[in-house]
């Protein structure tokens, strides 16, 4: 069994710790060769230590003389800022580049690693929501995939695994209402406590907000636009509050496909890294 090699852009988050999880489990198959993360020096250090990768970044400049000196031993090498997060995006060797940041910091590094030629499994939002067509675009002119990550998109790209655009009436995105569905709250009131305790998924802060307000389903539309070529009219979303059923197809006969698993990331995560092959679940 050949080893994929992997790196991993946004480590230290929910998604990426995950990933690692997921790393861990499938030693045999799947392998680390560059971490990055924002600025959670002592963690990547500790991930470092036990995954060996050779190269990793830590975006926030005044953490890397600390971080440099901790990795010396170990021989991996450490870089900084925009300029180390491309360089981890495109690392010699990487097979397959997990995107797991915040925000539209991700935007630079998933274009470099596209025009790298890399696969890009992708769980930010933003760079698609921003420049999907781009991404879009330019992944088809390099003959590269962009597999999604998000329970939502994953189990779209299941469900439409083998069929041709022509047979899709409707995309189905489930949401589960949020920790806010079916109360009788005083918004004006709401703590960012309240909004953080998401009723099934655990996530990083700023999706937990967005799942709170359904700002992120609007952006799981416009994903989903993107990733699949699908008019805005024909995607709907519907509330599931049980989580089990992450997304639908509905095809021109009147046929519906589901996907359905727990709510845990790793079973997403799992399936993007050995696609395409499917391992024991973690």
């Amino acid at each position: 069994m050949s080893i994929k090699n992997i790196s991993i852009v946004g480590s230290t988050g929910s998604i990426g710790m995950s990933t690692l999880r997921v790393v861990q489990a499938h030693p045999k198959s799947l392998s680390v060769v560059a971490l990055a993360a924002k600025r959670n020096a002592e963690a990547l250090y500790e991930q470092a230590r036990k995954f060996r990768p050779k190269l990793v970044c830590i975006y926030e400049q005044d953490q890397a003389g600390w971080l440099e000196g901790r990795l010396k031993r170990f021989g991996i090498r450490v870089v900084t800022g925009d300029e180390g997060l491309i360089e981890v995006s495109t690392t010699r060797g990487a097979h397959q580049i997990v995107f797991a940041t915040v925000g539209a910091v991700g935007l630079k590094p998933i274009l470099a690693a596209i025009r790298a030629g890399k696969t890009v499994a992708i769980a930010n939002k933003e760079p698609l929501v921003m420049a999907g067509e781009l991404l879009i675009r330019e992944a088809a002119r390099n003959h590269v995939s962009i597999i999604p990550i998000d329970s939502e998109h994953s189990g779209l790209w299941q469900c439409l695994e083998g069929q041709t655009r022509g047979m899709v009436k409707k995309l189905i995105l489930t949401s589960s209402g949020g920790p806010f569905f079916r109360k009788k709250i005083d918004f004006n009131k709401v703590t960012s406590r309240q909004a953080l305790k998401h009723p099934r998924w655990k996530m990083g802060p700023k999706i937990t907000i967005d799942s709170a307000t359904l700002m992120n389903k609007g952006l799981e539309v416009i994903e989903a636009h993107y990733l699949y070529g699908i008019p805005y009219e024909n995607i709907d979303v519907v509330v599931h509050p049980q989580s089990i059923v992450h997304s639908m197809v509905e095809f021109v006969d009147g046929s519906v496909m589901a996907q359905l698993s727990s709510a845990d990331m790793r079973h997403p995560i799992q399936y993007c890294l050995t696609y395409p092959g499917r391992r024991p679940a973690t």
